[in-house]
């Protein structure tokens, strides 16, 4: 399996910003992170560089995109907190959340809906 590429809080909404207007110059996420993060210039290219280094983002003459996708951070980020939280059991993370947060009707046949799908993921070879 793939190294998790996990990242911290402040890298995951800088990565965002990239998500979000990929291709984007680094002028513009200069821009973009003082806007929305706060940062200032040095702290954008801080970021940029140690998130290219790791094989997340690529900064190639001047334009920034994602070698990572979003879904696959989520999806690793996911699966850490199950595993690590709740002993890698869905089960009593599902419920541990249920107990929490209230789910309307159309957030139940949702779940059900991606409950359905994965089980027949799992039964069509």
């Amino acid at each position: 399996m793939e190294q998790p590429r996990r990242l911290a809080e402040g890298e995951y909404r800088f990565a965002a910003l990239v998500w979000a207007n990929e291709p984007l110059s680094s002028g513009q996420l200069v821009r973009l992170a003082a806007d929305v993060l706060g940062w200032k210039k040095s702290t954008t290219y801080t970021v940029l560089k140690k998130l290219c280094s790791r094989g997340i983002l690529r900064n190639e003459g001047g334009t920034v995109t994602a070698l990572v996708k979003q879904d696959a951070v989520q999806r690793q980020e996911s699966a850490a907190v199950v595993d690590r939280t709740f002993g890698g059991s869905l089960p009593r993370f599902v419920a541990a959340f249920l107990n929490e947060k209230p789910i309307s009707a159309e957030e139940a046949a949702q779940i059900r809906a991606l409950l359905d799908a994965a089980q027949q993921r799992e039964e069509d070879p």
